[in-house]
């Protein structure tokens, strides 16, 4: 049974959204978003992976199995209009959706609440970012109707062979987070969730596309040997020491050893 987190800070002022009561009461709170908004959620451990390809299953792993850290990935995902992944975490994920329901069940009916208070007609539209196109066709989340966002190289490589209930579009001739965003703002979504993976993360962060971070902190460390291919939050950018991106934190929460973070970030860190 989940117990209400533990709220330690909050920033005054912040946004609200009507929360259904169980959603408040579990959260410790309300939670809101300025729009048009892009927000991102991971979990880490302790000294930074938050990914390691070859393990199967790693960001449960990283999570250590925390309820309460499923419970927040569901309730952003409520308040969402759209959420943005790459293509290794769709990969990664052969059977997730990345519906609301789908990660935390018992409050799939406070959920669903949740998204007609905001005026939301259904869950948010899954967006898949791939340079190549390389997707199983028969993923169920393509099933249901991804939106497949590529290349034009990419396009080619996909036409014919997705599901009628998905669809493809094309960047051109690279896959630009910002051109990404600017397609999915223009099909009306205001609030973008960013669920990874790090090197999506990375390229969105170093664009200042990145407006907050929400980010759980796992009790655990693991490591890192000569070789071996562990992921930190942003990858494929290096942004000290000529731009960093700073944070201001809006929250802490705590559920056991677990904490829960949000950030607000610097949108256009400084370039010299």
């Amino acid at each position: 049974m989940l117990e209400p987190l533990d709220v330690i800070y909050e920033a005054e002022d912040l946004p609200a959204f009507p929360l259904p009561p169980e959603l408040g009461a579990l959260y410790g709170g309300t939670l809101g978003f300025e729009e048009p908004r892009l927000f991102s959620n991971f979990v880490s451990t302790i000294d930074g992976v938050v990914s390691i390809p070859s393990l199967p299953r790693s960001v449960q792993m990283i999570g250590s199995a925390s309820t309460a850290d499923r419970f927040l990935m569901a309730l952003l995902r409520s308040t969402a209009n759209a959420l943005l992944i790459g293509a290794s975490t769709f990969r990664a994920s052969r059977e997730a959706r990345w519906t609301a329901e789908g990660m935390y069940p018992p409050a799939a009916p406070a959920f669903a609440e949740l998204r007609r208070r905001l005026g939301y007609g259904g869950p948010p539209e899954l967006a898949v970012m791939t340079a190549g196109g390389e997707l199983e066709p028969t993923h169920p989340a393509l099933e249901a109707g991804a939106l497949v966002l590529t290349t034009d190289r990419g396009a080619a490589r996909l036409r014919g062979r997705l599901p009628n209930a998905s669809a493809v579009q094309s960047l051109g001739a690279t896959s630009d987070p910002r051109a990404a965003v600017d397609l999915l703002r223009a099909r009306g979504h205001r609030l973008i969730l960013s669920e990874g993976g790090p090197t999506l993360h990375g390229a969105l962060v170093a664009s200042g596309l990145v407006d907050e971070l929400f980010l759980t902190l796992s009790p655990i460390l693991a490591g890192q040997s000569a070789g071996s291919e562990r992921l930190a939050l942003v990858e494929g950018a290096e942004l000290l020491p000529h731009s960093p991106v700073g944070g201001r934190l809006l929250g802490v929460r705590r559920d056991g050893a677990h904490l829960f973070l949000r950030y607000e970030l610097e949108t256009h860190p400084p370039s010299h």
